[in-house]
């Protein structure tokens, strides 16, 4: 075999700019998660499995609740949502709940 053995794999262009795209958009989200929302070098606070799980779930659904409110500011501002900053957001969100705490109340 050519190569030393390894096998090689051709790839269409199309595809592979494709897949390069969506990994920067889970990088992308990653790094709001980790570095802005969470902050950078906080460990999880949880002691058992369970409660890592339910931790995560917390931290991914604010991560997603927050790009949604980004969703529907851009469509009633007529704007790209790619546009908006997500740090931006997350710092407005996190302003609305210390002045007006029941804007989102909790949920049981």
């Amino acid at each position: 075999m050519p190569n030393g053995g390894v096998v090689q794999h051709r790839a269409p262009g199309a595809e592979l700019a494709e897949l390069y795209s969506q990994r920067w958009e889970l990088e992308t989200a990653l790094d709001e998660l980790k570095t802005h929302q969470r902050g950078p070098r906080v460990v999880l606070r949880s002691k058992t499995p369970e409660g890592v799980y339910q931790e995560t779930y917390g931290h991914l659904a604010t991560q997603y609740a927050i790009r949604r409110m980004m969703h529907d500011a851009a469509l009633q501002a007529d704007i790209v949502p790619h546009r908006l900053s997500f740090v931006r957001s997350l710092r407005a969100a996190r302003r609305s709940t210390r002045t007006q705490p029941g804007l989102f109340p909790p949920l049981p």
